[in-house]
């Protein structure tokens, strides 16, 4: 016999203990019993085993697949919610076995905390751009390299513009000024420069050296994030040459999921954690939900504000944002370990005290902080058990949990049918000649595989003593 991978050998060991704990629960002088007590009028549609609910049987009696727990009545009209399901009484020493442990529910506003990602970006709102206000050529270029730091008024470079320079000369050819007709021409001369893009200052340079050109001057300080020209370029009106950028304030863009928007909008605040920097913390307000979904990953873009006096971020960095809704309507909250999801419905265990705990059905809402909000189903102040919940759900089968706690019990052999082998339900591969405990498990009995064959047929190969 081939020796069992150490992985099986710990989830039978597993397995056996949980099965084994469980059986002596069920075997105990006092064990769980459920208030089955026929209403009075009430028509009985079916027994069933709290177990594995969706075997039914015609008749009360003990289950064939736990021999010491009774059959349970299926009322017609009943349902699953609080009103219809079964009280389950638990011994103390039980109870203490399974350890139960229950919490107050309680009713508050849920204050979450929501995580999500996001990039950091230059404050597209503190931008300035350069721009050629004349057709000419840029004969000189101070800053020559993307993100160098400029200052208010500083020269960044020359710009030769024919038109600039014609209507100088004009407004210097018109130097008698005592004519009325000389004055109107003057005015007209100088109101043409304005109206090119040019300020008393450049004018009064211009006309000092008209084929010098204008030098170009930075209108604010910041960082020089886009640089589109060359020296010696020629440019036309409009181009624009360098943008200067804020780096004292920054943009943060994070995508939130569609389902986690509620409770997210101007004026939220934010707490940033920068890759870059473990271990320091910024505070940001989000400014603007902008509004688009995006279609491919379901999310809506936050544009967080993030001030950044010492210049330590920069565009580009990575950043985890721990965002925090407005806080809502307040509802029961539960322990997310108190809720038992079925796939199709949500319950939790209420604690009635003296050993008494029914099962009831839930709605959830949001989760957040190790609570759920319940929309419906619990008004606050109800005990709920935390945990060994699972042992206590007649349907939790569902999700495969008691299933997997059940020690199968071989059936009746039918009649005229032969039994081919027996085997283990932990090892269903292996096969055996007879009946009895399992080698691998000796708590559990193997269980036989029936075929459609007569008696009398000879049988089966192979087979483990």
């Amino acid at each position: 016999m081939k020796k069992l991978p150490l992985v099986l050998i710990v989830s039978l060991a597993l397995a056996a203990m949980l099965a084994g704990g469980y059986y002596w629960g069920l075997h105990s002088q006092t064990h769980a019993t459920a208030i089955t007590a026929a209403p009075p009028g009430r028509k009985v549609l079916y027994w069933y085993d709290p177990m594995t609910p969706a075997q039914h049987f015609n008749h009360p009696g003990k289950s064939p697949f736990m021999p010491s727990m009774d059959l349970v009545p299926k009322y017609a009209g009943q349902s699953n919610d609080a009103g219809s399901a079964p009280i389950l009484r638990i011994d103390p020493r039980i109870e203490q076995n399974l350890g139960l442990r229950t919490a107050l529910v309680r009713v508050a506003s849920l204050a979450p905390e929501l995580r999500v990602t996001g990039i950091l970006d230059w404050d597209r709102n503190r931008a300035t751009v350069v721009s050629a206000r004349a057709d000419g050529v840029l004969t000189q270029l101070y800053v020559r390299v993307p993100y160098a730091t400029v200052r208010t008024g500083q020269a960044l470079g020359v710009l030769q513009a024919p038109a600039w320079s014609a209507a100088a000369a004009e407004l210097g050819a018109i130097s008698d000024t005592s004519n009325s007709e000389m004055q109107s021409l003057h005015a007209a001369a100088l109101e043409r420069l304005h109206v090119l893009g040019m300020n008393d200052s450049e004018i009064q340079q211009l006309r000092a050296n008209p084929s010098a050109g204008v030098i170009l001057r930075a209108p604010v300080s910041g960082v020089i994030s886009s640089l589109n020209v060359l020296p010696g370029q020629s440019v036309t009106a409009g181009t624009v040459l360098m943008r200067i950028d804020d780096p004292t304030r920054l943009w943060l863009n994070t995508a939130i999921p569609q389902a986690e928007i509620a409770g997210i909008h101007a004026g939220a605040r934010a707490q940033i954690d920068i890759d870059a920097l473990p271990g320091k913390l910024f505070k940001g307000t989000v400014a603007a939900m902008l509004p688009e979904v995006d279609a491919r990953t379901r999310t809506q873009t936050a544009r967080i504000v993030l001030d950044n006096p010492d210049g330590e971020l920069a565009p580009g960095m990575f950043a985890s944002v721990s965002l925090y809704p407005a806080v809502g309507k307040a509802y029961p909250l539960v322990p997310n370990n108190a809720l038992i999801s079925t796939g199709t419905d949500n319950r939790v265990i209420l604690d009635l005290g003296k050993g008494r705990l029914e099962p009831r059905n839930v709605r959830p809402g949001r989760s957040a902080g190790g609570y759920t909000e319940i929309l419906g189903g619990l008004d606050g102040g109800e005990r709920v058990v935390t945990s060994g919940e699972f042992l206590l759900d007649s349907e939790a089968d569902m999700n495969g949990a008691l299933k997997r706690l059940t020690v199968p019990v071989a059936p009746t052999a039918p009649s005229k049918r032969k039994i081919l082998y027996w085997y283990d339900p932990m090892a269903p591969a292996k096969h055996y000649s007879h009946g009895g405990p399992s080698p691998l498990m000796p708590s559990m009995d193997l269980v036989p595989q029936y075929g459609n064959t007569p008696a009398s047929a000879p049988d089966s190969a192979g087979l483990q003593p």
